[in-house]
């Protein structure tokens, strides 16, 4: 039986709420950290890193996001039998994955936009590979890739309501259950709605407040275009 949306069922949208966010701050570091290592192999002097990267990023930015929440739920304990993975971990693996190859391509992007007198005037001052990536490409490329960035972090965040397929309790999977009680979905996913556009647009704020610092100018709602490999 059926009962009215009162603000009782706000307690279990907000405990979802929290695990999207915990979901998305997880898989969108090690996300941001796979992508950055993804993304220097990309334009290293290394043949065979590149070939690996390249690889990965392309595989991976071919593939939909929700076939990689189905192999990494289902597919890996099948392929590892010992191996048990419980939702939330199996999630943020997916999710790393998927953010990894296109951090990769907003880096690599970054790097490449930076002038190319910049890095002749490294080799002109007798700097290694490492030492003009970390002197003098990356500080500048840094301030690049942050915006680009912030647009993908905001995506993620509602990518990330796919991982409701595994039954992971996160804010639209709780959004489901508090219908199923209430039978009113229109209360129900406004409400939900409202917690997406609360989560994305304090993270715009964070992207406002590098504008400001940095003079370059963020439009973190816009997700942008996937840069071809």
């Amino acid at each position: 039986m059926f009962r009215a949306f009162d603000w009782q069922d706000l307690i279990p949208l907000a405990k979802g709420a929290w695990l999207t966010i915990q979901l998305c701050a997880m898989s969108g570091i090690l996300g941001s950290i796979f992508g950055l290592i993804l993304g220097i192999a990309r334009t290293s002097p290394s043949r065979i890193a590149r070939w690996i990267s390249t690889i990965y990023i392309s595989c991976v930015r071919g593939i939909p996001i929700l076939v990689i929440i189905f192999f990494i739920f289902f597919g890996i304990p099948l392929l590892f039998p010992g191996l048990e993975l419980d939702k939330f971990t199996s999630a943020v693996i997916a999710l790393t994955c998927f953010a990894g190859a296109y951090v990769a391509e907003i880096v690599r992007g970054s790097i490449e936009a930076v002038p190319r007198g910049q890095s002749e005037a490294a080799d002109a001052l007798g700097l290694n590979y490492w030492a003009k990536l970390r002197y003098v490409v990356m500080p500048q490329a840094r301030k690049i890739m942050v915006p680009p960035g912030v647009g993908f972090i905001i995506g993620l965040v509602k990518d990330s309501s796919l991982v409701t397929v595994t039954g992971l309790v996160e804010l639209t999977h709780a959004g489901n259950i508090v219908t199923n009680l209430t039978g009113d979905p229109i209360m129900t996913f406004l409400t939900v709605a409202a917690m997406y556009f609360v989560i994305c647009y304090s993270i715009s704020l964070l992207g406002r407040l590098y504008e400001k610092r940095t003079g370059i100018h963020v439009d973190p709602l816009k997700l942008p275009e996937p840069a071809s490999v």
